[in-house]
């Protein structure tokens, strides 16, 4: 079952609950800097991704996949830099999140959906039936009105 990845939408609702996630602990927090922006990329990054809850559409999900990797790193980097001052707390959840997010993209597809052709009407057996059954109905429609 190696090929068992969650399709794209739930990577996509999960980023949102992540990005959610972090965006209340920002503001929570006595230092709101960090997980605030955090969130709001991951949110932002999840907004812009062709999928079912995409809002934008700008970015095709193998593109979301390489820039996934991105994030998680400029996630980890945001727990472990010493710059801007992070309270304990939260940037134990930044860590968890961003481990959270990195098995979330590991164990996701990333595939495009390939569109199928559109049915043809011309022929083949569906446009047999049908109209064998139209013929059905309006003989039987006639026979009705004319006795």
């Amino acid at each position: 079952m190696a090929d068992s990845k969650r399709p794209f939408w739930m990577h996509q609702l999960v980023e949102y609950v992540l990005g959610g996630a972090l965006i209340s602990s920002g503001l929570q927090s006595p230092t709101p800097l960090m997980p605030a922006l955090m969130g709001g990329l991951i949110v932002f990054h999840a907004a812009c991704t062709k999928g079912g809850f995409a809002a934008f559409r700008v970015i095709d999900r193998t593109l979301h996949g390489k820039l996934d990797l991105a994030i998680i790193g400029i996630q980890i980097v945001a727990v472990i830099q010493p710059w801007i001052a992070i309270d304990s707390g939260t940037r134990f959840l930044m860590g968890v999140i961003a481990a959270a997010h990195a098995f979330v993209w590991w164990q996701s597809s990333f595939e495009q959906k390939v569109k199928r052709p559109p049915v043809s009407m011309e022929g083949g057996r569906g446009a047999e039936v049908g109209r064998m059954t139209g013929r059905f109905v309006g003989d039987n429609v006639n026979r009705w009105r004319n006795r």
